[in-house]
C-alpha cells in the first residue's frame, strides 16, 4: 500500500496537466484590406467635397477629429451642452447641393436628451459644441449621418448633410 501512494500521486499530478492545445492562426479575410482602402478613399472624398464647398461659399469652419465640420454663427451663452442635457432646437437640413431634407421650425422645435436620442451621431456631437442660444452650421459627412444607404426617404446614400441649427433652450440633465 505504501508503494501505491507515490504511484497514485505521480498519476494524479500528470493527469492534472492540461493537454497542449495547438493555436490556430486566424484566417485572413482577402476582402478586408480592400474594404479598408475603399472606406478610407470615401472618407477622404467626402472631406474634400466639404472643404471645396466651404471654400466656394466662404464659410470659416473648424473640423473635429471625427470629421464633423462646424461653423459658429452665434456663440450663445452659458456653458457648453453636455451629455444628458435636455435640448430644444430648430434646424433645417439640406444636402450639399441645397436639396432640402428635414426641418423643425420655431412653431414645432425638436426636443431631445443629448446622447439618449435617435439622431445622427454628427448632430449629437455638434450639439455638445454649442451653448444655449447658439446658432451654427454643421457639415456632416455620411459616416456621421446616414452612411452608405441614406435614410431611404429624403437622404440618398453617401450624402454630406448641412444642418443649420439654433439652440432655443438647454436644461441640465438629472
Amino acid at each position: 500500500m505504501s508503494r501505491l501512494v507515490p504511484l497514485l500521486l505521480v498519476i494524479l499530478m500528470h493527469a492534472c496537466d492540461p493537454p497542449v492545445q495547438k493555436q490556430e492562426s486566424p484566417v485572413e479575410d482577402p476582402y478586408r484590406e480592400q474594404f479598408v482602402r475603399t472606406n478610407r478613399y470615401m472618407l477622404m472624398r467626402h472631406q474634400d467635397q466639404i472643404a471645396a464647398f466651404l471654400e466656394r461659399v466662404g464659410w470659416e469652419a473648424r473640423q473635429t477629429s471625427s470629421g464633423l465640420w462646424i461653423v459658429i454663427e452665434e456663440e450663445g451663452s452659458g456653458p457648453l451642452i453636455l451629455e444628458n442635457d435636455r435640448v430644444e432646437y430648430t434646424f433645417s437640413s439640406t444636402l450639399l447641393d441645397g436639396t432640402p431634407c428635414y426641418s423643425a421650425r420655431t412653431e414645432n422645435p425638436k426636443q431631445l436628451i443629448v446622447g439618449k436620442s435617435n439622431i445622427e451621431s454628427g448632430v449629437n456631437e455638434g450639439l455638445k459644441l454649442l451653448k444655449n442660444t447658439s446658432r451654427a452650421i454643421l457639415l456632416i459627412p455620411p459616416h456621421l449621418a446616414h452612411g452608405n444607404f441614406g435614410d431611404r426617404n429624403k437622404i440618398p446614400g453617401n450624402s454630406v448633410l448641412i444642418y443649420k441649427i439654433e439652440i432655443r433652450d438647454v436644461r441640465r440633465g438629472q
